[in-house]
């Protein structure tokens, strides 16, 4: 079996991670080359579903919401995309990787969006390098600007908090 054809991972994951791989083997960058990225990601779908059908396995919808499902998980910034394109979102903060909060008019918000830890690390290493910036130890948070504008600022876990 193809190490990236997986029973366990979950369906959009495996295709992303397919599409990852043939983004850098074809150096296709999404920014630059959309509409080369979503034809790879199609392809990367049907290939998926015609393996899937043939063992039994999850199959992806061929639809433009898949398309723009894998495409937020391989280029942007995964389940926070659909939030951050939403005009009517004002902001949006992760207290924790199980509660992530919106505002919308002026008003919170807690949304159905559930991340990882290793997601928001991943999602916040990509936009902190969008940003040319970096928080780590010695640097425990951040302020930073958006390549569109937008404001980011993070603080390590822990840093903030204060048992005394």
């Amino acid at each position: 079996m193809h190490p990236s054809f997986s029973s366990v991972a979950p369906a959009h994951e495996v295709v992303a991670a397919r599409v990852r791989d043939r983004l850098r083997a074809e150096q296709v960058d999404p920014a630059r080359e959309p509409a080369a990225a979503q034809a790879i990601v199609r392809d990367e779908v049907r290939r998926h579903n015609d393996f899937a059908l043939a063992r039994g396995l999850a199959c992806v919808d061929e639809d433009t919401t898949a398309t723009r499902t894998v495409l937020a998980a391989v280029s942007g910034y995964g389940p926070l995309q659909p939030l951050l394109d939403d005009p009517s979102v004002e902001e949006i903060w992760i207290n924790a990787p199980d509660q992530v909060f919106c505002a919308r008019g002026g008003r919170s918000e807690r949304v159905t969006t559930a991340l990882t830890a290793e997601l928001v690390r991943d999602i916040v290493e990509r936009m902190l390098h969008a940003a040319g910036r970096r928080v780590d130890l010695s640097h425990p948070f951040v302020d930073a600007s958006l390549p569109d504008g937008s404001r980011l600022h993070v603080v390590i876990p822990d840093t903030g908090r204060s048992d005394c």
